[in-house]
């Protein structure tokens, strides 16, 4: 018995070392080999730069842990040179996310563009105090690189800046900043959460320096600074946006340097851009935000007047409170028998801004009952199909005099008719046989005298 339970416990030892091996194998096995462009700026002559650039295809094999890379066991594809083949470090696994790492031959591929990068301190006053002490110059002297993806369907964006030693083809992640929300809709008057967050890896001497975030906000050429925080001295800009705050707490303790925006309006449609810095170090990702309000529908006069066969009704259909701009309005007809029919769009007006932003638009429809064959009446339906929904608004229409009657009012006309002649002859037998009894009385009364 005593062997036997030793046995046991040794068996589920084994297995569960080796489950323990089977997972570290799916886990590191789970970071992606990524196809990029290496995008840089062409070199003139005279080694100036002409401002043209050149790209190039590269590869960057992704692991959590240096010693993991095996660059003698990788294999070069043969369109990209082997100097644009790349082994990154990513203690964070953010590179590691799923929708960076496709079926083997799926279409869809993640995008990916690598960049030489220049580190260098910035003027905003919400990122100087950052470079204020000097920093030693030996860290800097290496080779530094900007990467920018984007996961498949949008799920996931990811900045990052990663060092390299001179010569090396291994690079580290020093910073990087992701958004799960590259593209977010919501409604008029609704709280609005942009996320971003940023890790920095804690081995790098800039890291226990301070950061800064800055979220600036960017549409049809116009921008500005939404909220701007320096970390480092605890302290906001005095350019803070009503309404907008982040989760200061988050920030410091999770690296959450997410937008909060307390009440949506139609002017914070646009691009959002969270840009966090470190020390001689900047990293960014883009992010869009559309309100989408669809429209209330009210059609006029209501209840619609009584028509008669050959009249022309003037209908309006007023579209108000919705954004953005497209809108289609249409009218249709639905009569007693249940069919549907349409009947255009109308004369449709042209777009009227509110004061809240939100959009009006209207169309009129002339209804010659001449000219359709609206029978009794029926319903009338505006609709308007737009980003948001589709909406409708309805109005009944009746139709008196209707000149073709049905079988069962025609029955109906006929029964009412031989009624009424029944009653006229009765009336006309009581007053004739009154009329009699009255003569035959008055000859009684000549006769007398």
């Amino acid at each position: 018995m005593t062997n036997f339970s030793t046995i046991y416990k040794l068996s589920l030892v084994a297995l569960t070392c080796f489950f323990q091996v089977l997972l570290v194998e799916a886990s590191t096995g789970s970071c992606p080999v990524l196809e990029c462009w290496f995008v840089q700026e062409k070199a003139g002559r005279g080694g100036g730069l002409t401002g043209a650039t050149t790209q190039e295809k590269s590869l960057l094999h992704i692991q959590t842990d240096a010693q993991s890379h095996d660059a003698a066991s990788q294999k070069t594809p043969a369109d990209i040179n082997p100097d644009r083949v790349y082994f990154v470090t990513d203690p964070a696994a953010t590179l590691c996310h799923h929708s960076l790492n496709p079926p083997r031959g799926s279409i869809k591929k993640p995008q990916c563009e690598i960049n030489p990068f220049l580190p260098q301190p910035s003027t905003l006053t919400w990122v100087a105090s950052l470079t204020d002490s000097a920093l030693s110059p030996i860290y800097l002297e290496a080779e530094w690189f900007s990467s920018a993806f984007q996961g498949l369907n949008e799920q996931l964006g990811i900045s990052t800046i990663t060092r390299a030693p001179t010569g090396s083809k291994e690079h580290n992640v020093i910073l990087s900043v992701t958004s799960k929300t590259l593209s977010v809709k919501s409604r008029l008057g609704e709280p609005v959460l942009l996320d971003c967050g940023f890790w920095t890896d804690p081995s790098s001497p800039l890291s226990g320096s301070g950061f800064a975030v800055e979220w600036r906000y960017q549409f049809r050429g116009n921008g500005r600074v939404v909220v701007a925080y320096d970390g480092k001295r605890d302290r906001l800009a005095d350019t803070q946006e009503e309404g907008a705050t982040l989760d200061f707490e988050g920030l410091h303790e999770k690296g959450n340097a997410s937008l909060i925006l307390q009440e949506a309006k139609v002017r914070h449609s646009g691009t959002y851009i969270c840009s966090v810095y470190l020390p001689y170090l900047l990293a960014q990702v883009a992010l869009d935000l559309e309100i989408v309000e669809p429209p209330s529908l009210s059609i006029h006069p209501s209840p619609l007047p009584l028509a008669v066969p050959g009249q022309t009704l003037n209908i309006l259909c007023e579209a108000s409170g919705f954004a953005p701009l497209s809108l289609d309005l249409s009218w249709e007809f639905k009569g007693a028998d249940g069919k549907s029919r349409p009947l255009g769009s109308g004369s449709v007006t042209g777009h009227r801004q509110t004061w809240d932003g939100t959009y009006s638009q209207s169309t009129r429809l002339e209804l010659d009952t001449s000219k359709l064959d609206l029978g009794t009446g029926g319903e009338i339906t505006c609709m308007a199909v737009h980003p948001g929904g589709t909406r409708r608004a309805s109005a009944t229409l009746n139709v008196i005099g209707f000149s073709t009657p049905s079988i069962e009012d025609s029955m109906a006309m006929v029964g009412v008719a031989l009624v009424l002649y029944g009653l006229i002859k009765f009336v006309s037998w009581t007053f004739s046989s009154s009329g009699s009894d009255e003569t035959d009385q008055q000859d009684k009364v000549n006769l007398l005298f």
